[in-house]
């Protein structure tokens, strides 16, 4: 009875194995899909590309609309108003489309870690200074995502706005988000956790 039980844990163990592998990866072709490829289709005119994007005004009132059909925005709106192409250029469409793309990126980065990491574990090996490095990348790459994105999102929509009418109506303003900062956080003491772990097999292997 006993060899079933463990048998039958085994079992569930590497089932739980192929699942995390298997998550990992169709996440990383539906991301690298709708967020890298079908925004660069739009960018280069295949697809329909991204034509607007939300914007916070300096003061709460009317916004003015520029009439669609020429080259220039409509912000359309009161406080939290939208910013409209009606037919963006290349460089509008690519400026619309660079922090999804940018975010989609870093995002399958992190992806690729951890199915990089998940295969480890087929052979029991989770103290290890690879997954250690992998999960300190990880950290990192979520670090960036919370200073990068916000940013980027902000400096292209100055530049999306310049020389138009509505470029005073938008203000230059950067949102971080804590959350994603103590995310960072935790997976870098996870990732030391790991690293005494892996010291400690070391320290202990051949001793008993």
């Amino acid at each position: 009875m006993g060899v079933l039980f463990v048998g039958t844990k085994s079992w569930w163990s590497r089932g739980d194995q192929r699942a995390l592998e298997l998550g990992c990866a169709l996440a990383l072709g539906l991301i690298g899909l709708f967020g890298v490829l079908i925004p660069l289709l739009g960018v280069v005119g295949v697809l329909d590309p991204i034509t607007d994007r939300e914007v916070r005004l300096e003061e709460r009132g009317p916004a003015p609309h520029v009439t669609p059909g020429g080259d220039g925005p409509s912000v359309i709106g009161t406080d939290q108003a939208e910013l409209v192409f009606a037919h963006p250029a290349f460089g509008q469409r690519l400026l619309l489309a660079l922090p999804e793309i940018v975010g989609s990126v870093l995002l399958i980065v992190i992806l690729g870690l951890l199915l990089r990491m998940a295969r480890s574990l087929r052979g029991g090996e989770e103290f290890t200074t690879r997954n250690v490095r992998g999960l300190h990348a990880i950290a990192v790459t979520v670090f960036l995502m919370s200073v990068l994105a916000p940013l980027l999102d902000a400096v292209t929509t100055g530049l999306l706005l310049r020389g138009t009418g509505s470029e005073d109506l938008v203000p230059f303003s950067v949102t971080y988000s804590f959350p994603y900062l103590l995310l960072a956080l935790l997976i870098a003491a996870v990732a030391e956790v790991i690293r005494r772990g892996a010291r400690l097999r070391d320290d202990t292997e051949g001793l008993v």
